[in-house]
């Protein structure tokens, strides 16, 4: 309408079973990806793993999409935006999670990254243009209500003995900086023939990361005490990071981002504490317990809700 301010956030496709499974492994993948961050704590620095990660996952695309590289290809004359994606989706926010693991308690890192559709419904409303429905903030306190019944484990008793240390700010930091990551991802900016392959719009977004992820482990180990410990168990955790989290992970989001919408996505990444701690009773040899199927019922509720017209 002439006179009115427009956005291209304001409407998406409705949610389909298709989309949902592409925003529900992200989820799954990133789970593991902090379990076996909190694994290899004595292993790597975070940083360090971040750069490696990435380093990997970038020689994993390069045979996909090595054209993007090339002169001619588009990237360069927008490089400022894919250095913007790189720096966070690729340089931040996996290296200030790691980070997060090292000084912070995995339950406090869940409790403040469950924030994250709230940030997503604020920064699209305040930069992007975007409304904010009834149904989205309903939605969003669904999600967060099912994130607490985990972090409380049925008793919210547990709640009260929570301490938040100055590690809990690094996740905080990484979930402002996905949460933007993930609206600038839905701005059709970059040329359509890498817009159109999901390997070169992730390959060019690497390529910068690896930069930005190279001087944060690059300070790593001028400013700390970093060492790494070699062996197969850190071998075996890059490559599945590498893969699972990093390359498959970020194409199923992007993906999934631009056919239902960052605001919708949003609800989809509080699915990760829930897959987290079925991941961790697997890994102590515990039985799943009845508030987990409560709190992925809420959060099911609240996708459903949320992305109800």
């Amino acid at each position: 309408m002439p006179g009115v301010a427009t956005s291209p956030y304001m409407a998406h496709p409705p949610l389909t079973l298709k989309n949902a499974a592409l925003l529900t492994l992200p989820p799954l993948l990133w789970a593991g990806n902090a379990v076996l961050g909190r694994l290899v704590v004595d292993l790597v620095p975070p940083a360090t793993l971040n750069f490696l990660r990435w380093l990997l996952a970038f020689f994993i695309l390069l045979p996909l999409a090595g054209w993007v590289l090339r002169p001619g290809s588009g990237l360069w004359p927008h490089w400022r935006r894919f250095a913007v994606l790189g720096l966070l989706g690729v340089g931040l926010y996996n290296t200030l999670q790691y980070l997060a693991l090292h000084t912070s308690t995995p339950v406090n890192v869940t409790l403040v990254a469950s924030s994250m559709p709230l940030w997503m419904l604020a920064l699209g409303r305040l930069f992007f243009n975007a409304p904010v429905r009834r149904p989205q903030l309903l939605g969003a306190l669904l999600s967060m209500l099912g994130v607490t019944v985990v972090l409380a484990r049925g008793d919210l008793a547990n709640l009260a003995r929570l301490q938040l240390v100055p590690g809990d700010l690094y996740i905080l930091a990484a979930t402002l900086a996905w949460a933007l990551y993930s609206w600038l991802l839905a701005r059709p900016a970059e040329p359509a023939a890498i817009r159109a392959d999901w390997a070169a719009l992730l390959l060019a977004q690497v390529t910068f990361g690896l930069g930005w992820s190279g001087l944060l482990a690059g300070g790593e180990w001028l400013l700390t005490d970093a060492q790494i410990r070699w062996g197969w168990p850190l071998a075996g955790a890059l490559v599945f990071v590498a893969c699972g989290p990093a390359v498959l992970a970020y194409r199923c989001w992007g993906l999934g981002v631009q056919r239902a919408g960052p605001a919708l996505a949003g609800f989809f990444s509080n699915l990760t504490p829930v897959f987290a701690a079925l991941l961790s009773t697997v890994l102590l040899g515990e039985a799943p317990r009845d508030y987990h199927a409560l709190a992925f019922g809420l959060i099911v509720l609240s996708i459903w809700v949320s992305s109800r017209r």
